[in-house]
């Protein structure tokens, strides 16, 4: 076997690996639907297997992980504060064993960005998407009584996801990713994962799913359409579309329940009380929060009052706000380190999608809007460990090592002119 057949075998076996890591985050490996097939010890053993693989992958490019740490210190010090959070927890065994998921998050993040493309990574999310749904169909029909909900909401869809709402939320990914492969990808692949991942947002009934997948499509058509390369104003435009598609998710979704209060109820299903209650107790621990996952931990005071206050007998697991829950972990200055590392990430997204006509180089910049106006109404940043994490970070990192190159390449250019002109 030639050393070229290798390689491509290697390759082969990365990618696979990849997908793994990829539907364990995206949660098809939960013990709620995978559980019938796999026990949960084996679980266990393959969360850790992964944890354990691509921390010794990323010591293998050690030069180039150092490189993106030096460009992303921000982030990591955020990923610190979180990892240590246990340290002042209520539940410091609880918080403890939810922030290991956060080094994981970080290894897998590192090794995603240093060793694929934007181009690569994007077709990798389609695949594993893809799996996910092969699954959630497998699982709706085969096992019906975990594929769907019967109880709260009868029929919906919800698949190897938990969730009507998860699942939804998934195939908005799965749409932007398909939208955003590259031209030289197979039509027919491109537009039948779009179909696919149309007919099951359809079929979950999330309402919110539907209005936030048109709205990021009408953003789309709007990138492709308008490109103000070099122009100021255009920054303030991309920050009014943020804003605004924030504020059209929750009034297009709810804007029923917003006039009339009829429906659900004028509280937008419970959320406004949750809020209200989070960011009272907020106030006895603004700096550093309650530790990661602490405030909605199984046993927590705090989680048993926001289910007292709505009054249906129901704890919620988190805030529905990403935002929220963000700074109930780690504090405001968790939260402000967060921002500032999603509008410096926004701003390399923003420079990449308007000089460049390729489909790819405008994937972070909407998935970081996607990631914005998803955590209005959904907990999908420091929660457990997720998707959306890991594709946040794995784009950070991807764009500070794409500067790095860049620089890099300008550095040995100049090197080349001065050398030219000595000569």
């Amino acid at each position: 076997m030639n050393k070229i057949n290798i390689e491509k075998y290697l390759r082969f076996g990365e990618i696979v690996l990849m997908i793994a890591g990829l539907s364990f985050f995206s949660g098809i490996f939960g013990t709620q639907s995978m559980g019938i097939v796999l026990s949960e010890g084996l679980i266990t053993f393959i969360r850790f297997s992964l944890w354990g693989i691509f921390t010794f992958l990323v010591f293998l490019f050690w030069q180039d992980a150092i490189a993106i740490i030096n460009r992303n210190k921000v982030l990591f010090i955020l990923t610190a504060i979180a990892y240590f959070s246990f340290l002042w927890s209520d539940f410091p065994d609880y918080t403890f064993l939810n922030s290991r998921d956060i080094l994981m998050m970080t290894n897998f993040g590192l090794y995603f960005a240093i060793r694929f493309s934007l181009k690569e990574q994007i077709k990798i999310i389609t695949y594993t998407l893809l799996i996910g749904m092969f699954l959630s169909l497998v699982f709706v029909y085969a096992f019906p009584g975990i594929g769907r909900h019967w109880v709260d909401h009868p029929g919906a869809w919800k698949g190897v996801y938990g969730h009507k709402n998860y699942l939804g939320s998934m195939m908005v990914l799965s749409s932007l990713a398909f939208l955003s492969l590259a031209k030289d990808t197979l039509l027919i692949y491109r537009i039948s994962g779009l179909f696919l991942s149309l007919v099951f947002m359809i079929f979950s009934t999330s309402r919110t799913s539907l209005v936030l997948s048109f709205i990021l499509i009408l953003i789309i058509m709007f990138y492709k359409k308008f490109r103000w390369r070099g122009k100021v104003s255009v920054i303030y435009i991309d920050i009014g579309i943020l804003i605004l598609g924030c504020v059209s998710l929750l009034v297009f979704t709810y804007w029923v329940e917003i006039i009339t209060g009829l429906g659900r109820d004028p509280t937008i299903t419970g959320r406004t009380i949750i809020w209200n209650i989070a960011l009272t107790r907020l106030m006895e621990r603004p700096f550093l929060g309650y530790g990661r996952g602490a405030f909605w931990a199984p046993k927590s005071n705090y989680a048993i009052e926001a289910s007292q206050a709505i009054g249906t007998g129901w704890v919620p697991p988190h805030g529905h706000n990403g935002f929220i829950d963000t700074t109930l972990d780690v504090g405001l200055i968790g939260l402000v380190l967060f921002l500032f590392c999603y509008f410096i990430t926004f701003a390399r997204a923003l420079k990449l999608g308007y000089a460049s006509k390729k489909p790819e180089d405008t994937w972070p910049l909407i998935y970081l809007i996607f990631l914005a106006i998803n955590n209005i109404t959904e907990s999908c940043l420091l929660y457990l460990p997720n998707l959306y994490w890991v594709l946040f970070i794995t784009i950070s990192f991807t764009l500070s090592k794409t500067k790095v190159i860049k620089n890099y390449r300008e550095y040995q250019e100049q090197k080349e002119r001065r050398y030219l002109i000595c000569k």
